[in-house]
């Protein structure tokens, strides 16, 4: 596939999970990578067109303001590659425990692939709860499916609730709609919400501040205008009460203090 074509794949593909996007998004990267002024216009594209992905704003942060671009985004790609965060939340997990997830979380999912003694309470959030019951029916264990208008109930049976996120700031996270009251009714019931941020999700203040304008940004144009409307929704991390990782289980603040990521001021100075 010619790098403008690819270029124009990546930028298109919504709902991908977080290690495939960066990867694919690096190839396109790799062809510009001797071209200074191509390369920030195509990491401006690319994160424009994929506005809530956190590893995506990582990746080109950080290629951006490498001194061998070729050689951070090889080093991006495997970092992303041997990202540990299912496996570890996996062993974390209670052992014959109850937890919430809502719709179909792909590190979440991915740890409780590894577990067959839990019961899991998939939430149908944007329809995409079903497929994640059907996928985790096929190893043991207890999976129920469970419409929107449980989240409460099933948020406070728990005795773990999950919220995955691609995105995290200094004080809040995106994450899909219901995640925030699904956490408000696991603190007021004292039930752990784990948060599940993997490689390249932890962002500084400012590059979540320009992911913020840029995914409310997309939503205005697609017509949503009110915050109930929208399929994403910013929770604020003191909801939370750990974050499962690449490092594991970590504090909040540990999390957020452990951002790798550098600001590379041209990628949003457009954003105003």
């Amino acid at each position: 596939m010619h790098p403008i074509e690819h270029l124009r794949y990546v930028a298109r593909t919504p709902g991908v999970p977080q290690e495939a996007l960066v990867r694919e998004t690096a190839g396109a990267l790799m062809s510009f990578s001797n071209e200074p002024a191509g390369l920030v216009t195509t990491c401006r594209r690319l994160t424009a067109r994929q506005p809530s992905s956190g590893p995506l704003l990582w990746l080109a942060s950080r290629v951006l303001t490498a001194t061998d671009p070729p050689a951070e985004i090889r080093a991006c790609v495997q970092a992303m590659a041997d990202d540990d965060t299912a496996r570890l939340l996996a062993r974390e997990l209670p052992l014959d425990g109850t937890v919430s997830v809502l719709g179909w979380p792909d590190l979440v999912g991915g740890a409780l692939r590894r577990r067959g003694d839990l019961r899991v309470l998939v939430v149908d959030v944007l329809g995409e709860g079903h497929q994640l019951v059907r996928r985790l029916s096929e190893q043991e264990g207890r999976v129920e499916e469970v419409a929107e208008t449980g989240l409460g109930a099933a948020a406070a049976s728990s005795d773990v609730v999950l919220v995955e996120s691609a995105a995290v700031g200094p004080e809040g996270f995106w994450a899909v709609s219901g995640s925030r009251a699904a956490a408000a009714v696991a603190q007021a019931a004292g039930i752990p919400v784990w948060l599940v941020a993997g490689q390249g999700a932890v962002l500084p203040e400012a590059l979540w501040r320009s992911l913020v304008q840029r995914v409310r940004g997309q939503q205005a144009l697609e017509g949503v205008t009110e915050a109930w409307d929208a399929p994403e929704e910013v929770v604020p991390l003191a909801l939370v009460d750990q974050v499962a990782g690449p490092e594991g289980l970590t504090s909040v603040a540990e999390a957020v203090a452990g951002a790798d990521c550098p600001v590379a001021p041209e990628l949003f100075a457009a954003d105003g």
